[in-house]
């Protein structure tokens, strides 16, 4: 059987899905050229157009038309049956998806006891900001952030996420007392991100919980990653917003500590995400029943840190 050139038909069924050579370049992160390159290679291995190009326009031909369908029908069943060989045990290692901060402060730091209860499974960490597709691509399963409202996957609550200030020993014992929510306009706010225009503004629900609603703060330090800005309040370089997740290990241990008992429970939290069906995979359930068990040994281990919760505007 001589087949065609692979690359060559999944670049041609992309451009036709779109019949836009610069969306297929988009789609599949390469470049416009690349999109033609691979698609006039095709034509020729064909020896017929299959698009017709116009200055500001792009169209299938009628040879285009009909070999559509049957390429869409063929990628459809390669893909449903290497979902089917995903679901034999030992097949293949274990990716894990996971936002960088959770990856670097919680997540990586134990994973030397999944190691040790399963020697068999090898694990890959994809730390990304991106939602990788869970359960169709490489990813079997992923630790992500949000309201838990991600279409197409399954979804358990890790834990409910909670706010609260966090700052060095130092910064307590200094010159400066900080005995009130109101002495934080003194020192400086260390964010992971400009709150001011984020869609999840959480300094200033927590000052309108402490009372301080209308307290002016200056942002000096604004980091991209949350472990970034949990380091920066290690070193004292000012009052950062953390939460139990993130800063939970480091206030156990007395690198940070909580100025204030006052917690803001969130509506968002950390939540396991994984493809419908995934717990039949060996691998998967396997970490899954890990992380959830991980997770209950960190909460009982962090009891009472941050754990005062305030109704939204009341002192």
């Amino acid at each position: 059987m001589r087949l065609p050139p692979l690359k060559a038909v999944r670049y041609f069924e992309c451009a036709a899905r779109h019949l836009s050579f610069t969306k297929a370049a988009d789609e599949l992160n390469v470049t416009h050229s690349a999109i033609s390159h691979q698609i006039k290679a095709l034509e020729e291995w064909l020896g017929i157009s299959l698009f017709e190009r116009g200055a500001r326009s792009l169209s299938l031909t009628e040879a285009g038309r009909r070999y559509l369908p049957p390429v869409r029908a063929a990628f459809h069943q390669l893909a449903e049956a290497s979902a089917e060989m995903r679901l034999f045990p030992g097949g293949g290692p274990l990716t894990v998806s996971a936002l960088p901060s959770l990856a670097s402060k919680w997540l990586v730091p134990r994973l030397y006891d999944f190691q040790a209860r399963h020697p068999e499974i090898e694990v890959r960490i994809s730390a990304t900001d991106r939602l990788d597709p869970v359960g169709e691509g490489d990813v079997d399963i992923g630790i992500r952030y949000g309201r838990g409202t991600w279409p197409g996957v399954e979804t358990e609550l890790l834990l409910q996420d909670e706010v609260f200030p966090v700052c060095s020993p130092s910064i307590i014992n200094g010159d400066q007392p900080l005995r009130e929510p109101r002495d934080l306009a003194r020192f400086s706010l260390i964010s992971d991100m400009d709150w001011r225009r984020a869609q999840f503004d959480f300094w200033p629900r927590w000052l309108a919980a402490a009372g301080v609603p209308d307290l002016e703060m200056k942002t000096n330090l604004t980091f991209n990653y949350s472990n970034l800005m949990i380091q920066a309040a290690i070193d004292g370089l000012g009052i950062a917003l953390g939460n139990t997740m993130l800063a939970g290990d480091d206030l156990k241990t007395g690198r940070l500590v909580q100025p204030f008992p006052q917690t803001v429970v969130l509506e968002t939290g950390y939540y396991l995400i994984y493809g419908k069906g995934a717990m039949r995979q060996a691998k998967v359930k396997a970490f899954r029943d890990w992380i959830v068990a991980q997770m209950a040994a960190f909460l009982e281990k962090v009891d009472g840190v941050g754990t005062t919760p305030v109704k939204e505007g009341v002192q």
